[in-house]
């Protein structure tokens, strides 16, 4: 396999204290990789390393390679153009931009923005629609994991794609994820759900912002009800953020 994203002795320290502890996991090129853990765990700001967002330009400790390219302090436009594309937990909201126009922006032909809303389960008279607070929180999230879609990145990065989703809805996200993958992206996923996780290639638990173990999401969602559940119970304050 050949390594798409590594991680290497990244930590992250938020007002004198620790976010990320010494991370250290690869992503192989053309996989789903799931990072699992629960609230508080370190998955946002992990996410948010990878993309450059939110103020994480780059880890207080360590480097993050995507490729052969260091991203340590690159710009969120610069690594745009190398490939990376991110999937926000609550998806940006725009006034005066139709949903036809905002699938239009980095649409690269492999789907249309028809066909990408379609298969997040949304039908074509969304086009017309205005990506705006008249659309709830999951019919924004659908839009946005369809814009994914049709960006055709190298890497995906999805933040709890599962959010503000029925479960009932769950199979169309999965299937999303899925094709994502055989149009060739590799998709780093995070969730909290072990049954999102459930249909990644390799997984990673988080805990307390540290990687405690990678493999398959079979062993890792057992470690993640053995240990993180039990953790909650007896330390509601290591869950209380993201």
């Amino acid at each position: 396999m050949t390594p798409i994203l590594t991680f290497n002795n990244v930590s992250v320290f938020r007002d004198g204290k620790p976010i990320l502890k010494n991370v250290n996991f690869i992503v192989n090129k053309g996989e789903i990789h799931a990072i699992l853990g629960p609230n508080g765990a370190g998955k946002s700001t992990l996410a948010n390393l990878v993309m450059g967002t939110n103020g994480f330009s780059s880890p207080d400790e360590g480097e993050i390679i995507f490729k052969d390219k260091l991203l340590n302090n690159l710009s969120i436009s610069e690594r745009a153009k190398l490939g990376i594309t991110m999937a926000w937990q609550d998806p940006a909201r725009f006034e005066g931009i139709t949903v036809e126009d905002y699938l239009n922006l980095c649409s690269k032909g492999k789907k249309s923005p028809a066909e990408a809303l379609k298969l997040v389960g949304l039908d074509e008279n969304y086009l017309l629609r205005f990506l705006d607070d008249t659309l709830s929180g999951g019919e924004r999230k659908r839009i946005e994991l369809a814009c994914v879609l049709v960006c055709s990145p190298e890497l995906a990065v999805l933040d709890e794609p599962d959010s503000g989703i029925d479960f009932p809805s769950m199979e169309d996200i999965a299937r999303l994820i899925k094709i994502l993958k055989e149009n060739g992206s590799t998709v780093l996923m995070i969730t909290h759900r072990e049954e999102i996780a459930e249909i990644a290639d390799r997984a990673t638990l988080l805990c307390d912002g540290k990687v405690v173990q990678t493999g398959s999401p079979e062993e890792v969602g057992k470690k993640f009800k053995n240990m993180c559940v039990v953790c909650k119970v007896k330390n509601p304050e290591l869950v209380g953020g993201k």
